[in-house]
């Protein structure tokens, strides 16, 4: 076998399981002896951890691979991969496109990692898209924070919305065991992590494809059970989950949510439109009315509580009148955060072939009007902070003031304020907030901390 590279470097595209993806690979990699590079053009080993989520960053990745397919021109020893979501949707196409590609490598085997390179090693061009049940991994992951890390309890994702393209890259719905998920949280909690954000594509999902149902009917594995199982994991003193179907959620699961102190007090929720026609074109499972009730739930358990969302402008059909009903759900719900996104055909996904697209500028004008609704909403969801003492958990420091460091409220507002970070990474400090932004706020340490 040829000498393993030195160095390695992985860029990440896309979502929180891409990243907690990458954060697996980066341990497996460390595992067989490769050294992280931060210029991604010393690295031996250069991966690409895809999204197809949205075509403009499908794009990005081609742009990038194109730049260091030269550049094996005149390194021929470099190995180029791609993993995650664009690899699973062009398979062996990639390698025609780019046939400079070593590694084509989709997210259900991140696990086999070290296997898939060993035979590029031997010479072999890889491409590893078929489906298969994905085994526990035992590696330790090289974590991008040392205070905050991802756990996956549920890979893939059994839905068919009409214009997602996740389940046919990621696969089907497997379910890691509560006892392997407490077990991880563990070894975090040993090693001084003190939040832990539970992910998956459909979290709420979680445990029905585990075996056993409870003598009353309902089943013994649920997001709801997984919470109280792991929530007196010694050292972890946040849980965070994510991401959310309103069709799943249930009631019982914000009861627990309400009940156990350590689950913050966020909910990420997407509901993609207000309208019951669109959502019913986008094979969604629930209306707006339904969505309303959960969010009416939710407040009456946790009045508090911030809300997060995702949304879709300019969906095949969607007329101005639909497109204002997602206003109006908007504006009546008032989230603290909303991700937006003007539609994108996807590969393969039937909203794609419709022949009712709306053009580019329907949808940018849209998307304009949307986030500015939600700049405001932000905004004024903020101003409930001012003067309130939050308990912020220290993440680091702010890269654009060294003088400041940054954490998180348990509602996920990003929190600046003083500080030493040797004094404070890791702690949950109480800060009363003295200025509020749309989207963060600024605060002042009630106990005096020097600042570096």
């Amino acid at each position: 076998m040829p000498i393993t590279p030195r160095r390695y470097h992985i860029t990440t595209f896309g979502c929180q399981m891409n990243k907690a993806d990458s954060e697996r690979m980066a341990g497996i990699l460390e595992t067989m002896g490769l050294e992280w590079s931060e210029n991604p053009n010393d690295a031996d080993v250069l991966l690409y951890n895809t999204c197809t989520i949205r075509d403009n960053a499908e794009q990005k990745v081609y742009s990038y691979l194109g730049r260091q397919a030269k550049r094996k021109h005149g390194q021929p020893d470099l190995i180029l991969g791609v993993a995650g979501c664009v690899a699973q949707q062009e398979g062996e196409a990639l390698l025609r496109r780019v046939p400079e590609l070593d590694l084509v490598m989709g997210p259900q085997h991140a696990n086999r990692l070290q296997d898939l390179l060993e035979q590029v090693f031997d010479g072999n061009q890889v491409v590893a898209t078929e489906p298969i049940h994905i085994i526990e991994d035992i590696t330790k992951p090289r974590r991008d924070s040392t205070v905050t890390a991802w756990v996956n309890v549920i890979y893939g994702c059994n839905e068919r919305c009409t214009y997602c393209v996740v389940p046919g890259v990621r696969g089907v719905e497997q379910s890691r065991t509560p006892e392997a998920i407490r077990a991880e949280m563990e070894s975090l909690g040993q090693q001084g992590f003190k939040e832990i954000t539970l992910l998956g594509q459909n979290i709420d999902a979680y445990g029905r494809d585990l075996p056993g149902i409870a003598t009353s009917g309902r089943r013994q594995h649920t997001l709801t059970d997984l919470l109280y199982f792991v929530h007196d994991v010694p050292g972890i003193e946040r849980i965070r989950f994510a991401t959310s179907h309103p069709r799943y959620f249930t009631e019982r699961l914000i009861q627990a949510c309400a009940e156990l102190p350590k689950v913050c007090e966020h909910f990420h929720i997407p509901f993609q439109s207000g309208d019951n026609d669109i959502l019913k074109a986008m094979a969604r499972g629930y209306t707006h009315e339904k969505y309303r009730r959960i969010i009416d739930m939710i407040r009456t358990y946790m009045p508090d509580a911030a809300m997060s969302a995702d949304a879709i402008v300019g969906f095949p059909g969607e007329t101005e009148a639909q497109f204002e009903r997602t206003l109006a759900l908007v504006r009546d719900i008032g989230f603290d955060q909303l991700n937006t996104a003007a539609y994108s055909p996807r590969p393969n996904t039937p909203a794609a072939l419709w022949e009712n697209q709306l053009s580019e500028t329907v949808k940018t004008d849209r998307l304009q009007r949307l986030n500015h609704l939600v700049g405001q909403q932000a905004m004024e969801r903020s101003q409930r902070y001012l003067g309130r003492v939050e308990m912020v958990l220290v993440e680091g420091e702010n890269p654009k003031n060294p003088r400041q460091l940054m954490g998180r409220t348990g509602g996920n507002r990003l929190t600046f304020f003083e500080g030493n970070i040797d004094d404070l990474q890791g702690q949950i400090v109480a800060i009363q907030i003295t200025e509020a932004r749309a989207f963060s706020l600024t605060g002042r340490p009630l106990v005096a901390v020097a600042a570096s």
